[in-house]
Formats: structure tokens, C-alpha cells, sequence
């Protein structure tokens, strides 16, 4: 069966993203799936929370593929005065991930010093992540979060 669109023969989305994965990058793979995911399309693998960019979506997937034993984080959650990417309450550890894109210029990257700063000052452990990090170093992102945590490092390769 063959479905139309404005006359238009069209795939649907589950099998547009199962076409383009291994075709595009895959920071634009896991944005597709988080579009369809905010239009209200279940995709396996896809994130259903409260995720607000790829590269939050890539550290968890860091998280499932190369530290499993690693507890699922708060996602985007206040913490205090700041909305922060990922929290683990009970360990007080905080982790940031950030794209030059989005954070480039003195004003956004020095408003993300005080933040860890006054996040420090109160207790919490802050850790950040650049995008070339997550695409390049997960084994070592993986490590470096499981070290925050207090687990000894047992990582999937």
C-alpha cells in the first residue's frame, strides 16, 4: 500500500529514519528521531523525555552503551536558580553538554563559569562536555562520569 501526500507518494517516518541512518551523520539521525519523538511517534532508541538537543540524546546513549551500570540522570531539571542538562541527586554531580554553536562568546561561556562556581559553592560536582568529546572520547566520557559518580569504571567497548 502506497501512501500520498499532497499527490505525492511518501514513506513514513519510521522508515525515512531507518533510511537515512548509516547515510547522514549521526547528529542529524538522533535530531530526526527527536523531532518524531516531540510529534508524538514512539522510535525505538529515541529519546521520550525531556531532552532539548542531539548532543543530550548522545550522552545518554554514551551512558547506555558504554557504562550500563551508571544510573539513569534527571533530565533538564531546576536546580535551584539553573536549569541543569543531567543530575544525580543522591551523588550531587552535575553534567553539562555543550556545542560551540550554541555556546561560543564571552558573555554565554563565562555565564557557564559562574554557574559552576555557585553550583561548586553549594555542593555539587560539575562536569562538562563539548560536543568533539561526545562524537570522539565516549569511552572516556563514560569513565569520567562513572568516576563523578563514585563507581568503580567497568566500561563496554
Amino acid at each position: 500500500m502506497t501512501t500520498y501526500r499532497d499527490n505525492i507518494p511518501v514513506t513514513t517516518i519510521h522508515r525515512t529514519i531507518d533510511d537515512i541512518e548509516g547515510l547522514l551523520p549521526s547528529h542529524l539521525v538522533r535530531r530526526a528521531k527527536r523531532q518524531a519523538e516531540h510529534r508524538g511517534i514512539h522510535l525505538e532508541g529515541a529519546e521520550a523525555n525531556r531532552l532539548r538537543s542531539d548532543l543530550e540524546a548522545l550522552f545518554l546513549e554514551i551512558l547506555r552503551r558504554h557504562a550500563p551500570h551508571i544510573p539513569p540522570p534527571e533530565t533538564n531539571v531546576k536546580l535551584g536558580r539553573y536549569e541543569v542538562d543531567f543530575l544525580w541527586r543522591p551523588q550531587r554531580l552535575v553534567v553539562e553538554v555543550d556545542s560551540f554553536l550554541y555556546h561560543r562568546g564571552s558573555i554565554a561561556f563565562h555565564a557557564d563559569r559562574s554557574r559552576d562556581l555557585d553550583l561548586r559553592a553549594r555542593g555539587f560536582t560539575v562536569l562538562r562536555f563539548d560536543e568533539r568529546q561526545l562524537e570522539e572520547e565516549p569511552e572516556r566520557v563514560a569513565a569520567d562520569v562513572a568516576r563523578g559518580l563514585g563507581r568503580s569504571v567497568h566500561l563496554r567497548g
